[in-house]
């Protein structure tokens, strides 16, 4: 009985935001808007660097794969987001939903990675230049990358492959606008502590370590810097690493606030709007950072256009 319980789920039902049905047009646009300079911020990014000698150094080449990484998980969510939000709600077959959440997990995690393996090229940019040539060649570099992805799409299929276990029998309803982990293990009527435990795990190997290894990276950083005798020197060395500082503070800080504060101590409607946030924002962030702090970004912009 518990196997036809299962097998009979066929799709999900996204509610999107209901509160704001009377602004539905005007979120439309807005959304619309912003994923369009998202994906072409984070295309050109990936253009510029792609087609010039930027490819051949470390930043520009994690930054590609930064671009590349982003733009797959806007265009993963946001058009049938945009289409949620038209209708008022939407309904998103079994598959579909998991296929979803699988690759907005991967993104998520490999992201982690490459803002990790960026802090790491940084780390031995400013506190052991000398060598950074012969560390942070071709090799390694394509190395980090390769296990960024790799990683990222590996450990969160164990978690895909826990959720297809699991058995719905209850309404099926997500209460947001895209199939999200802790949405999901609600609408479940089967045993989830396994899940929710190998999940804390991964989480820790996928976001904590990651996080911890960027901050010992900026302590190094922060310590050489303050180091250095020159005060021009100083900030001319903290700029080469001020762009990335800012994307991993606004990425971590949105990731951290929707899925390590618990879910009980604000409502729905603000984990929407955190979500949101985080979603829209953290990829149009990106491009938008680059490419008006980074002189070279801008001179293959003039180049190319």
């Amino acid at each position: 009985m518990s196997e036809q319980n299962h097998t009979a789920v066929r799709e999900f039902f996204l509610t999107g935001f209901q509160d704001l049905q009377s602004y539905r047009i005007i979120l439309f646009i807005f959304i619309l808007l912003i994923y369009i300079m998202t994906v072409s911020g984070n295309l050109l990014i990936v253009t510029l660097v792609s087609t010039s000698h930027l490819t051949q150094s470390p930043m520009y080449f994690f930054l590609c794969h930064l671009s590349l990484c982003d733009f797959l998980f806007s265009t993963n969510i946001v058009p049938n987001m945009m289409h949620v939000t038209l209708e008022g709600g939407n309904t998103i077959s079994y598959s579909g939903c998991i296929t979803q959440f699988y690759i907005f997990a991967s993104c998520t995690a490999t992201e982690c990675y490459l803002l990790t393996v960026m802090s790491f090229d940084r780390f031995i940019a400013i506190c052991v230049p000398l060598r950074y040539t012969s560390i942070m060649d071709h090799t390694l570099c394509l190395h980090l990358v390769i296990w960024s992805w790799l990683l990222g799409f590996l450990f969160v299929l164990i978690t895909v492959f826990l959720i297809c276990q699991l058995q719905f029998c209850n309404d099926m309803t997500i209460d947001h606008f895209y199939c999200d982990f802790i949405p999901m293990l609600e609408l479940s009527c089967s045993d989830t502590s396994s899940v929710v435990l190998e999940t804390f795990f991964f989480a820790n190997v996928i976001v904590l370590l990651p996080f911890l290894s960027v901050i010992g990276s900026y302590i190094s950083i922060f310590i050489t810097i303050m180091g250095i005798s020159s005060t021009i020197r100083r900030r001319k060395t903290f700029s080469t690493c001020s762009s990335h500082l800012t994307i991993v503070c606004s990425y971590y800080g949105s990731l951290l606030s929707i899925y390590l504060i618990p879910s009980g101590g604000h409502s729905n409607n603000i984990n929407k709007s955190l979500s949101l946030l985080y979603i829209l924002g953290t990829p149009l962030l990106n491009p938008i950072i680059y490419s008006l702090r980074n002189k070279e970004i801008q001179k293959q912009f003039s180049r190319l256009f």
